[in-house]
This record gives C-alpha cells, sequence and structure tokens, in this order.
C-alpha cells in the first residue's frame, strides 16, 4: 500500500499555535461533542485512530486508557475518533473499558481538510493523527502518519503535558 499526495489531497497540517479547528461528531453512549469546545480550559489530547479494525490504534487507546488518571491529575482530557460506525466504535470503548470520549462516524474527508489528517481507502478511514492541545484550543504538539505506524504514546505524552504546564505561563495552566 503507497500514499500518493492524492490521498492527502493538498491539505496543510497544523502547526504548533495553530488554532484546533471546530469537529463535531457523536459519542459512544451520549450525544454529539464539539471540538475543541469539550476541551477548553483543560490540555486536551485528541486521537485519530483508524478504526477497530486496526490492533495499533486499539492498543493506542488502551495505552492511553490504562494513564488516564495521570492525565486526569494533569488536567488533561483525552478524546478519539474515527471513521467507524456506531457498533464498532461502541464495541471498542467497551472492550477496553475506555472511559474518554470516544467519537464515531466522522467525515474522514472533512475532517483531513481542517486539519490535514492523511486518509486511506474507500471507504475512507484516518491514518492516525494525534494533537496535545493547549487550554486555550492551540495546537502545542502535531503527529501525522501516513501508515498503521506512527503515533502518539501515552506515557510520552503524559510527560509532555506535565513538563509544558511547568513551564507555560499561568494563563496556559
Amino acid at each position: 500500500m503507497s500514499l500518493s499526495p492524492k490521498d492527502r489531497q493538498g491539505h496543510a497540517p497544523l502547526q504548533p499555535g495553530a488554532s484546533f479547528p471546530s469537529l463535531r461528531a457523536a459519542q459512544v453512549g451520549g450525544g454529539p461533542l464539539t471540538l475543541p469546545d469539550h476541551l477548553a480550559g483543560f490540555w486536551g489530547v485528541v486521537l485519530f485512530y483508524r478504526g477497530h479494525g486496526c490492533g495499533y490504534s486499539r492498543w493506542q487507546l488502551l495505552d492511553f486508557q490504562k494513564r488516564s488518571a495521570g492525565f486526569e491529575q494533569a488536567g488533561a482530557r483525552v478524546v478519539a475518533l474515527s471513521t467507524d460506525p456506531k457498533a464498532q466504535a461502541q464495541r471498542t470503548a467497551e472492550l477496553y473499558g475506555l472511559t474518554f470520549p470516544v467519537l464515531w462516524g466522522a467525515d474522514a474527508h472533512q475532517v483531513a481538510a481542517s486539519t490535514g489528517a492523511y486518509v486511506l481507502g474507500d471507504p475512507p478511514i484516518l491514518q492516525s493523527t494525534g494533537f496535545l492541545l493547549q487550554p486555550d484550543g492551540k495546537v502545542a504538539l502535531a503527529v501525522y502518519s501516513s501508515g498503521a505506524v506512527g503515533r502518539l504514546v501515552a506515557h510520552d505524552t503524559l510527560r509532555h503535558v506535565q513538563y509544558l504546564r511547568r513551564r507555560a505561563p499561568a494563563e496556559v495552566n
């Protein structure tokens, strides 16, 4: 499998300091959720995952779940988003006991247009993409993958949140 520039459709990646775009999707076990509004006032981790069928994605979500208490103590919230249909997203959330919001049914091309994420396949899926957002909704860190590997890891992300909180001005903490 290879990606051509067309797969990314020329959408630019979000740079540190950029405002995270507004994304709205349904969440497992609840109504619609809007990003970055849901994360306002908190450090935010936004994980675009490839879907239930990707073992790497499932492991990433489980990794973040295992460290959920640490993220909570650090004043950070985690949200996961995929193109999965509701039943698959619900299965993922239940199988791994995910307590953070799991958003489903995202339009891959719309998300890619606003974030620069890679898209693959038909039906289209989002490639693994991760963002660390400041409490004001600006991007602190963006990690883009064009394939199944290359993604945020919970331990590193948590340590980075803790580091940024120590060095950031009070208005960003």
